[in-house]
């Protein structure tokens, strides 16, 4: 079997300005400060000599492409990104960037944010407008039955709030 591995496809292109701000800043972060630094410690680490066995030149190239490869990472989905600051037209529907609380049939209250797929990560609560959970709820009203295909089996929810804040 090659090396070769299909692309993941793309997430969906839309941001909160909480997230879109955090990913410029891990860009920035990573751009500014964390490769020039690399960059001399390895520079440092190959005047030593004999790169072959310097653990510190190997890892530091190693680190180096890393940064590289997540700045291009983060570059191509800033390009493209929609960030959505205002709430939609019908606040009576779920839709990007919505607090949902729902209930389980069990009577648990569960409270999420529908968000995209770079930032689903930001905070407990955030799920991604991609997931499973995330898809069944879009588009849905007040008071609609939820149900969701899981790992564990086929769970029902109940939606009982829904915020824009």
């Amino acid at each position: 079997m090659g090396r070769f591995r299909p692309a993941a496809p793309a997430g969906s292109k839309y941001i909160t300005p909480e997230g879109h701000r955090r990913l410029r800043e891990e860009l920035e972060q990573l751009w500014r400060h964390e490769r020039p630094r690399v960059t001399q410690a390895v520079a440092a680490a190959a005047a030593q000599g004999d790169r072959s066995e310097n653990a510190e030149y190997i890892y530091g190239k190693r680190r180096l492409r890393e940064i590289d490869q997540r700045v291009r990472h983060l570059r191509r989905r800033l390009d493209g990104m929609v960030v959505v600051d205002q709430p939609p037209a019908d606040p009576r529907r779920v839709f990007f960037g919505a607090w949902v609380a729902l209930e389980s049939e069990d009577g648990a209250q569960t409270r999420y944010r529908i968000v995209g797929p770079d930032e689903f990560d930001m905070a407990p609560g955030y799920i991604s407008m991609d997931s499973p959970l995330g898809r069944a709820l879009l588009a849905r009203r007040l008071d609609d039955e939820v149900t969701v295909q899981a790992p564990g089996g086929t769970r029902v929810y109940l939606i009982v709030s829904i915020e824009y804040a």
